[in-house]
């Protein structure tokens, strides 16, 4: 379910955010070494993507093979990874390498003793390679588990620059600033905000980059671990934050009700269909690809973004999710996944798909300038320039029950909310009653 919002939504960004890069410099590539040292095993490698990126995925898997004579094989998990890896464990038939979607589940693989350490040359890449906080999110119990190869971007609030310049409003750099901009794109005859309250997971984003913003860094890792509870006052100031733009009718397209009808593609059809009926839409990255394949618009001229501003006096947050590199213990080509994981932490492996597009790397070795458009190349920037104060999508970190299921949970309390903003406190009590039953769990 929680894979929805970023691998599924993310598989239509392959035209939007072609990244027309060619392979970088950095450390040496350690896939083999020289010749074809892997001619003849077979690694199977699987993965929830599908579509168009399977097939970006697939051109890494081919570039690994010709460097080292290895054969590979994708399996396509869907979005229930580790029901699937796990029923292949039990069954004898364990794949060898899982790119896995999220930071629990490669705990719970961890914890259930599925995993092997990565290789010793894989960690040297991911200490020069990787800002720090990517190594603690493959990380269990202080040891390397995981290679975040592939990332998402979660903190770009898109805009059409008609509607702006139109308003007469540049792009804001503050939380105060981009809802000032917003009344007056509305008082110019546009909403300020198409939000997609129909869909729970886009209502945790903002609230995550909201409190990342005004709370801090150390605040969220607490919030995540259900380390402090959702009942303290950092929460509500945050809820409250949220709470202003929720019940400003100038500001949501629609007001609360039409927001709550509103699902993820709705809400770009709002700011990019055919009809417009707001200026801005606050998601991820892939926002692009939704507004360049259906609806036509050309990214950087028709559809652009600006970061998440800043709240109050805390910096502008940076909010990510990815995709991570682990080997099974139980697979049958130890020697070759290793390899392989080696191959994917230098940047010739990113480039490969960065040429095909539809991709941001965490690995700073990969140059800006192989980037091919500038609103890819400013979405990566970004990325790499947070370093450590980058943080993992807190919903994708918590339990399924609490953080990613439909009608339950944070995606439901914050759905409420968003019809009625009025009590900040009574929503955090009920977000800690919820989590406090699932971090039980």
């Amino acid at each position: 379910m929680m894979r929805r919002r970023t691998t599924l939504l993310a598989s239509c960004t392959a035209l939007a955010l072609a990244l027309g890069a060619t392979a970088c410099g950095g450390g040496p590539v350690s896939a083999g070494g020289g010749g074809k040292s892997l001619s003849g095993q077979t690694i199977t490698v699987a993965g929830v993507w599908s579509g168009s990126e399977q097939k970006n995925f697939q051109k890494v898997l081919d570039a690994f093979s010709e460097k080292t004579g290895a054969k590979t094989q994708f399996m396509s998990t869907g979005d229930n990874v580790s029901t699937v890896v796990g029923s292949k464990i039990e069954g004898g038939n364990a794949p060898d390498v899982v790119m896995v979607p999220q930071v629990g589940v490669l705990q719970q693989f961890a914890k259930e003793g599925w995993l092997k350490p990565l290789s010793k040359t894989t960690q040297q890449s991911v200490d020069s390679n990787y800002a720090s906080v990517w190594k603690n999110y493959g990380s269990v119990d202080g040891t390397l588990y995981g290679l975040y190869f592939k990332a998402a971007h979660k903190s770009t609030v898109w805009y059409s620059p008609d509607a702006l310049d139109q308003a007469g409003v540049k792009p804001p750099t503050s939380y105060d600033a981009m809802l000032k901009a917003g009344h007056t794109v509305s008082e110019s005859g546009l909403a300020a905000f198409s939000v997609a309250g129909q869909d729970g997971w886009t209502l945790t984003d903002w609230f995550e980059n909201i409190y990342l913003s005004q709370a801090g860094p150390e605040k969220y890792d607490a919030l995540a671990a259900h380390k402090i509870k959702w009942t303290d006052p950092t929460v509500v100031d945050a809820l409250t934050t949220l709470g202003k733009l929720f019940k400003d009718k100038q500001l949501v397209a629609g007001g609360q009700k039409e927001a709550l009808n509103t699902d993820f593609p709705g809400s770009v059809e709002k700011v990019f269909g055919p009809k417009p009926e707001a200026g801005m839409v606050y998601e991820g990255d892939f926002v692009a690809g939704v507004a360049k394949d259906q609806f036509g618009k050309k990214i950087g001229e028709d559809a652009n973004f600006f970061p998440f501003p800043a709240v109050g006096d805390g910096k502008a947050p940076v909010v990510s999710g990815g995709d991570a590199a682990v080997v099974l213990k139980d697979g049958k080509n130890q020697k070759a996944a290793q390899q392989f994981l080696e191959y994917l932490a230098t940047p010739e492996a990113s480039a490969v798909w960065a040429e095909a597009g539809g991709f941001l790397s965490p690995n700073k070795k990969l140059a800006l300038s192989s980037y091919g458009d500038d609103v890819t190349r400013e979405t990566a920037k970004s990325l790499v320039a947070a370093g450590d104060s980058v943080r993992f999508d807190m919903s994708d970190q918590a339990p399924a029950a609490f953080g990613g299921t439909k009608g339950a949970g944070e995606w439901k309390i914050l759905q409420d909310f968003l019809r009625d903003p009025s009590d900040p406190k009574g929503t955090a009590a009920e977000l800690e009653s919820a989590a406090a039953k699932a971090y039980q769990g």
